[in-house]
């Protein structure tokens, strides 16, 4: 009698650790190191010359935007690329203290700025759930 529930139970036990399995290689993998200045590092310092255009790229990492923090200079426009790893509200990019509301259905479509005061803020999706810090020097 006690020989079903064992089997059904290490059924059931072998299933779930196949999908966990299957979730983790879907959903949590890494995508290896990326180049320089691709917007995949830890933070972004993009050295403007007078009259460019400071161009970053976030991605999505560990269901959280990425890179967390990123750095740009005051007065000079933003191009700010939300690649194809961003999806959901995350598209909705939102930077409150600066004004900035914008979503982006795509890679192709950007969020343009030019930051014109100096600090620390903090960069969300529409649902604050995806979060961030843009330092403007």
């Amino acid at each position: 009698m006690m020989k079903p529930i064992i089997t059904i139970s290490i059924i059931i036990i072998a299933a779930l650790a196949i999908i966990g399995g299957v979730f983790a290689l879907v959903f949590m993998r890494d995508k290896g190191p990326t180049p320089p200045g691709t917007g995949n590092g830890d933070t972004i310092n993009t050295p403007p010359t007078p009259g460019d255009m400071q161009k970053i790229i976030l991605s999505m990492k560990n269901y959280n935007y990425y890179p967390q923090t990123i750095t740009v200079k005051q007065g000079i426009p933003v191009r700010l690329t939300l690649d194809s790893t961003v999806a959901g509200c995350y598209r909705s990019f939102q930077i409150p203290a600066l004004g900035v509301n914008s979503y982006s259905k795509n890679p192709a479509e950007t969020v343009d700025f030019t930051p014109t005061t100096k600090g620390t803020f903090k960069f969300q999706c529409s649902m604050g759930m995806g979060y961030g810090t843009i330092i403007v020097e």
